[in-house]
């Protein structure tokens, strides 16, 4: 029972309640089917609304779909405070990765094939913490060789020089 009914011992008069039998009687019959296309035309404008809403959201929206065997970056929530992927606070990563995906198990979810050191972790993801992984070879490292001396110091020798400017600090010297 509704907190007014159980008050004042009878029913809100809501468009809710007005197209009853009993308040027919009271109401006339041309006001309850005003008050029955008003709710008509409101639930028909309400649908009208959903829609248009869940067109701007599915503009966003896409479906990925992984097979056995590919490469994904795992989506990782940072907390407060906490060290988990080796950097904290705003500097922790948003991704990590990649893994490979060794089983689909329904339509959203996928086994991750995890190193042993993140074995704490529960292995299966939706799809929504995935992004899918495109090979660069770019993002492969090249590892060269340090030429090590007697006293296992080394010499650092810079590759390129990649930019270089002159600015004038705006204080004139006077000779």
């Amino acid at each position: 029972m509704a907190p007014y009914e159980a008050l004042y011992g009878r029913k809100c008069r809501s468009p809710v309640h007005w197209d009853e039998v009993g308040e027919r009687k009271l109401l006339g019959p041309n006001m309850v089917r005003e008050m029955t296309e008003a709710v008509t035309q409101i639930r028909q404008r309400m649908g009208t609304a959903q829609s248009r809403q869940k067109s701007y959201s599915d503009q966003r929206r896409r479906m990925l779909e992984f097979s056995i065997g590919d490469q994904v970056f795992l989506k990782v929530a940072p907390m407060k405070g906490v060290m988990q992927f080796g950097k904290k606070g705003k500097l922790s990563p948003r991704y990590i990765g990649p893994f490979h995906i060794t089983e689909r198990i329904g339509d959203v979810a996928y086994r991750l094939d995890l190193p042993a050191s993140m074995s704490q972790i529960h292995d299966v993801f939706h799809v929504s913490m995935l992004r899918k992984y495109v090979s660069n070879p770019s993002h492969i490292l090249k590892c060269e060789p340090v030429e090590l001396k007697a006293d296992l110091s080394y010499e650092e020798v810079p590759v390129e020089i990649l930019l270089r400017e002159v600015k004038n600090s705006g204080i004139k010297k006077s000779l």
